[in-house]
């Protein structure tokens, strides 16, 4: 009978435990949406989230039903068009709970035009929350991660980064960006790190507040109506790329309807 390698039979036996438990989440647009979906689950599996958005009212009111649940949560208004605001949401982490297992990047905004409207404030909002956001970040955690020897990003994209349709032009350009910078980052980063892109389809979210152009909000208002998925089917895909094993990286999760083209 060959004799077990202990090594790999422990590290096999690593892979069975529960790799949500006591994780420290910090979350970008927790607010609302995908990102609420994603703290509630998070926390309800044990994990310890620290929840940022713009709206402050709403991101009490989360953490508060998180601990009447039974979890952990603390918050901070975070507008991720700040460099600093970001900082402060990964010290939170470090200063509540000793550090931080993942960073969600997934505050965003689309605000979708033809580009003849010239809606160029628009234009500039989605390159600032949606691409420059997920760099700071980066340029926020990527130390910490490096000095713990460990850290797992996850940047929320689109399928708009990798199918352009006709109004969405400068919202799919921001989502193409995150997912190159986020491909070079899992390249960059070794094999102590671990990068994932999640990238939604059409899904329940209050997105429709942002888009200027009337006919555009009726237009996704309609889609939304339509077929879109539950912000809870995104949760579960980032729960799914964060238990995984420290050796195992899932790089990329596409998760749309099954009516969508």
């Amino acid at each position: 009978m060959p004799e077990i390698d202990n090594k790999t039979h422990n590290r096999t036996d690593n892979r069975t435990e529960d790799k949500i438990q006591n994780k420290v989440v910090a979350i970008t647009g927790a607010s609302s949406g995908i990102g609420e979906a994603t703290a509630l689950l998070l926390a309800e599996r044990g994990a310890k989230v620290v929840l940022g958005a713009r709206r402050a009212e709403r991101l009490d009111a989360l953490v508060a039903r998180i601990k009447e649940a039974g979890g952990e949560a603390v918050s901070v208004r975070t507008d991720v068009t700040s460099r600093a605001d970001l900082s402060d949401l990964v010290e939170l982490a470090r200063e509540r709970f000793g550090r931080l297992d993942v960073l969600f990047s997934n505050a965003g905004v689309m605000p979708v035009s033809p580009l003849d409207d010239l809606r160029v404030e628009d234009w500039e909002a989605m390159v600032d929350v949606n691409l420059k956001g997920v760099l700071y970040g980066i340029a926020a955690a990527l130390p910490v991660f490096r000095e713990q020897g460990f850290g797992h990003f996850v940047n929320t994209a689109s399928t708009s980064a990798h199918r352009i349709v006709p109004n969405q032009s400068v919202y799919a350009g921001t989502k193409f960006a995150v997912r190159a910078i986020s491909e070079g980052l899992r390249q960059e980063a070794g094999d102590k790190l671990r990068v994932t892109i999640i990238s939604p389809g059409y899904t329940r979210t209050d997105f429709g507040v942002n888009v200027t152009s009337p006919e555009m909000r009726a237009q996704l208002e309609a889609s939304v109506a339509g077929f879109a998925m539950p912000p809870s089917a995104i949760a579960r895909a980032v729960a799914f790329a964060i238990e995984q094993p420290a050796d195992i990286d899932v790089g990329e999760v596409i998760v749309r309807p099954t009516a969508q083209s």
